[in-house]
């Protein structure tokens, strides 16, 4: 089935249409935030290997600003607007006012335009738009503890991501407490709870949840596999993991990610997702969880090389596979079918979102093949201007569907 044609839009109906519910306004913001994230990070890249002396270099390293925005600001703008939709279904709870996701919208992507304006050399800038991007966080941790707070359903996987949510707050503050002069070392811990504390219980959580759903409503004899044990297990292992890294002792994080790369395999082929050919969205999320175990099997493998040799192998692949492989595909797999279902079209792949899907799975090569090259730099724009590449027309579709109203003409 064809997306139905809607009729042309005032501008000034514009911020209404976005506004009408949360994942249209910040799934709108996350899909700029996509493009926005990438082409400063191609740029200043390209700046570094070409020596472009006038490109305006950030008031902080480079690698700190992609970190702290990627991890910060790109990503959660969706995780925000998937998390204030689902949280009052989940929850048995009305549905969200404009009033509480509107003011997490514009905190969250406000200060990450700002922010990123900072990037180009002003440090207060930078500031200003960080402590915007943590009042937005303050604002959605606040309201889904709300939600949360007034249901009578006990539900593990709301918990579970509200905790990734309130890590997220405190690797935030650690960030902005290094731009504000705080030791390098705090910066060290944003990045560590930001990817390992809040985007990855967050994910997991909702795959959890997700996955297993999606497939039983599609597949005919299909048992979910959804146990209880494994959100606290895989919290328990994050936590080692992390605790390892900071502690320096990097040789024995195998400790944790092995038993990581086990528990995510495990669900991987729980899952069944030779069963899940059939519709597309659903291969889709299975093959981006597929990149999850992937991911920790190749830090398991750094960790022991290291211990067994005394020499760090793999360098950032193993960083990059799970940021790129399994964020990055899980995004599109996810977005696209939240995205799909709540505007009236029918649950589809379609042509540009799986162009997006292989091309980012090339990306992820290509990422990985530049820290086996002496010239990494080099291959480190290419990989940046491919997620580019990769994400246009995805983004440009998804952006004309959040302008428009839903193709069923029902509101939301």
């Amino acid at each position: 089935m064809r997306d139905a044609v809607v009729s042309p839009i005032r501008p000034t109906r514009l911020p209404d249409i976005l506004a009408q519910a949360p994942h249209r306004l910040l799934f709108f913001a996350g899909a700029c935030a996509v493009l926005t994230s990438m082409t400063w990070w191609t740029l200043q890249l390209a700046s570094l290997r070409y020596g472009w002396v006038h490109w305006p270099q950030p008031p902080v390293p480079p690698a700190w600003g992609h970190a702290l925005l990627a991890v910060y600001g790109m990503l959660p703008l969706f995780m925000f607007g998937f998390l204030l939709t689902v949280f009052p279904r989940w929850l048995d709870r009305p549905a969200l006012g404009r009033a509480r996701y509107v003011p997490v919208a514009g905190a969250v992507f406000g200060g990450y335009l700002l922010a990123h304006v900072g990037l180009l050399g002003s440090l207060a800038l930078l500031r200003a738009g960080v402590l915007l991007i943590a009042m937005g966080y303050s604002i959605a941790l606040f309201t889904l503890a709300q939600v949360l707070r007034a249901s009578t359903t006990r539900q593990s996987h709301a918990w579970s991501c509200l905790a990734g949510v309130a890590m997220g707050w405190v690797g935030l503050a650690a960030g902005l407490a290094a731009l504000f002069g705080a030791p390098p070392a705090a910066m060290t811990l944003a990045v560590q709870l930001g990817v390992f504390g809040f985007l990855l219980p967050v994910y997991f959580s909702v795959c959890h949840r997700m996955i297993p759903f999606f497939s039983g409503n599609v597949i005919a004899g299909y048992r979910m596999w959804r146990p209880r044990w494994s959100l606290p297990l895989a919290w328990t292992l994050l936590a080692a993991h992390v605790t390892l890294e900071l502690a320096g002792a990097n040789a024995w994080r195998w400790l944790a990610d092995a038993p990581l790369a086990l528990l995510f395999g495990a669900h991987a082929l729980m899952w069944r997702p030779w069963q899940a050919r059939r519709p597309g969205l659903l291969l889709a999320l299975h093959l981006a969880f597929a990149w999850l175990p992937l991911a920790f099997a190749l830090y398991a493998w750094q960790s022991a090389w290291l211990l067994a040799s005394g020499r760090m192998a793999l360098g950032l692949a193993p960083l990059h596979v799970l940021t790129i492989g399994y964020f990055g595909s899980m995004l599109v797999a996810m977005v696209t079918r939240v995205t799909q279902g709540h505007s009236g079209r029918a649950l589809q792949m379609g042509t540009l979102p799986w162009v997006c899907f292989a091309l980012l799975q090339g990306v992820v090569l290509l990422r990985v093949f530049a820290e086996t090259r002496t010239d990494g730099y080099r291959w480190l724009v290419l990989a940046a201007a491919g997620w580019l590449i990769a994400f246009a027309p995805w983004v440009l579709r998804s952006a004309w569907i959040y302008l428009t109203p839903r193709a069923d003409g029902k509101p939301g």
